[in-house]
């Protein structure tokens, strides 16, 4: 009864080659066309050839700072409130205009820029005009109102050229 039956032994094939080839090729294929892929848009070639730079160049033309335009407001002089003594003062001033499409609309609004300027001047009181703080002060508050005097023009600042104070 000898039953000639094979025992099965239990071997360890080796993967064939093709197949370690194969995983190679899947992972080494997407990794070299990604570096690739990075070198030439860092390099500047890629962006190039897409054609981005021509907008980068639109947008770096069309952010190029604009000189400001300046208008002047004519020499005002003015009194001061006070019930004891006359007190004068002496304003020339510069606006500084961003824009200079706006430039034709700030000088049209010039006079109403003027009565709004005198009639806050003549509210003061000398007192108000001692120090820098004062000054700064008076600064903010004639670019308010000379922004509310021209808007929808835009005014950036008030450059004072005078300010005499009697």
């Amino acid at each position: 009864m000898s039953s000639a039956r094979p025992i099965a032994q239990k071997t360890t094939e080796a993967p064939p080659k093709a197949s370690r080839k194969r995983k190679l090729v899947l992972i080494a294929v997407p990794a070299g066309l990604l570096l690739t892929g990075a070198g030439l848009w860092f390099s500047g070639v890629l962006p190039r050839l897409l054609g981005m730079d021509r907008h980068d160049k639109q947008a770096s033309e069309a952010a190029k700072p604009v000189p400001p335009s300046y208008v002047d407001i004519p020499e005002m002089i003015g009194n001061l409130s006070d019930r004891y003594r006359p007190h004068y003062v002496k304003l020339a001033a510069r606006l500084v205009v961003p824009k200079p499409d706006d430039v034709v609309q700030v000088t049209s609004a010039l006079p109403r820029v003027q009565n709004l300027l005198t009639i806050y001047m003549r509210d003061m009181k000398p007192e108000e005009l001692h120090d820098s703080a004062d000054t700064d002060r008076l600064l903010k508050e004639l670019l308010t109102r000379v922004n509310a005097a021209v808007a929808p023009a835009k005014v950036s600042d008030v450059l004072f050229t005078q300010l005499l104070v009697q």
